[in-house]
């Protein structure tokens, strides 16, 4: 018997006692390979000795500071070291911490509408969003995001985001298009609803780089994002880029949206920050949205009680100089590829398996009933719980969802590993994953 609220009241959790790297060790002594980083959060694995020895040394100094009262060196240095390997203008910008996702998309959505306060623009309210995306779980969040059946419950609770179409391209390019041309066309999208709304109405565009959660690790095509920029740019709207999930390296650069060749005002991140040993997360914003702050109202109209938290930061700053220092950026490029080809060798022809993605270690497998027709399997079978059962008996952790193609049909499969993982594991966790595909199958 339990006195927690788990998230999944009916079913029995096995209890995590030890991280050793890439693997965690429930209290029965059985290991899981972590080949999803939980949910693309453990990027060093779970046991990382100098990123547990600089948590400890911020204790020994102080573990807390309300940041109404005090800055602590932990934060500082975080914040300039995020700001040195920043893309573009955001090198001139400034960070301002928070405790997770969803707390960075709310600071997000609440910055962009003071900006525009403050520069005297107050009828620019609206935010444009896509479908089959999620930003977190928040009432501000979960309207920006076109997650539907997290959404539905709360429905009548949301505040109106206006949603367009996401860039899936295995899904949605025509046959008589090529992928240029559907990138244009969907990202023209945009500047219809941009007009729709009325042009100086508008306020922010908010995306992924690379969808995460929702639809599985799916990359925008090519020249996609350099259109969204540019309509953005005609209209005076802001650009704000969700990379919670695929940034901080996952995608193999430190942010996501550098493989597009574009910059952001506004960049959220906060999984792979911290990588799990604390919680932390960030907003990282050009120097002229902080600018307008600063020189009107001088105040930002938000904050929370822990954001800023002397022991996160500290965490996340050895996390950061881990990844930098062992060149675990190039690795994840590297392992990346071993880790596609390796998918694509087991699963690649498999009857099953529509759609191999993703970029770095941060990959999708989308399940078909029919390969050819890119028929999804019957939603009530619940196919990616079954796949999630089956690793774990196996002892793998990857991250099923339910709903990739419209919240209701299609199931797909995450694989997002620690960066730290050798081609031995990546052998062993494909293999493992692609029996359970199997018998999930079975027994569906």
């Amino acid at each position: 018997m339990t006195s927690v609220f788990h998230r999944y009241p009916r079913v029995s959790l096995a209890t995590a006692a030890k991280g050793d790297g890439i693997h965690i060790v429930d209290s029965e002594g059985k290991r899981y390979l972590d080949a999803s980083g939980g949910a693309a959060v453990s990027c060093l694995g779970h046991s990382h000795p100098k990123v547990i020895e600089a948590i400890k040394r911020q204790l020994d100094d102080i573990a807390y500071c309300h940041s109404g009262f005090f800055t602590s060196t932990a934060m500082e240095e975080l914040a300039e070291y995020l700001v040195v390997r920043s893309p573009g203008v955001l090198r001139y910008g400034k960070v301002y911490f928070v405790s997770g996702g969803s707390e960075a998309m709310e600071a997000s959505l609440k910055m962009a509408r003071q900006y525009f306060l403050e520069i005297d623009q107050p009828q620019r309210r609206h935010i444009i969003a896509r479908r089959q995306s999620y930003h977190g779980n928040t009432l501000g969040a979960l309207a920006t995001g076109g997650n539907v059946w997290r959404r539905t419950p709360f429905e009548p609770l949301l505040p109106e985001v206006h949603h367009i179409s996401p860039c899936y391209a295995y899904r949605d390019c025509r046959n008589d298009e090529t992928e240029e041309e559907y990138g244009r066309r969907v990202a023209d999208e945009l500047e219809t609803a941009i007009l729709e709304l009325g042009s100086d109405t508008v306020m922010a565009f908010v995306a992924e780089p690379v969808v995460g959660a929702t639809m599985g690790a799916v990359p925008a095509v090519d020249g996609y994002f350099k259109r969204v920029r540019q309509i953005c740019d005609r209209y005076g709207i802001l650009l704000i880029l969700d990379e919670v999930m695929c940034g901080m390296g996952r995608t193999g650069t430190l942010f996501a949206s550098e493989q597009e060749g574009i910059v952001p005002d506004i960049v959220l991140t906060a999984k792979g920050l911290g990588a799990g040993y604390q919680p932390i997360g960030a907003v990282l914003c050009t120097d002229a949205i902080y600018n307008s702050i600063v020189e009107g109202t001088g105040f930002f109209q938000h904050g929370h009680t822990y954001m800023g938290h002397a022991t996160a930061c500290a965490g996340a700053l050895a996390v950061q100089k881990v990844i930098d220092e062992e060149g675990l950026l190039a690795e994840v490029r590297r392992l990346g590829g071993i880790l596609d080809h390796a998918l694509n060798d087991r699963l690649g022809n498999h009857s099953h398996v529509g759609n191999i993605r993703g970029r770095g270690l941060f990959k999708g497998i989308e399940l078909v009933r029919d390969r050819s027709e890119k028929e999804p399997f019957n939603p009530d079978i619940k196919l990616h719980a079954r796949v999630k059962s089956e690793a774990m008996a196996r002892g793998l952790m990857c991250y099923p969802m339910g709903g990739t193609i419209d919240g209701e049909f299609g199931d797909h499969i995450l694989i997002a590993p620690p960066f730290i993982v050798n081609e031995q594991d990546i052998g062993d966790a494909v293999d493992i994953l692609a029996n359970s595909i199997e018998a999930a199958i079975k027994s569906a």
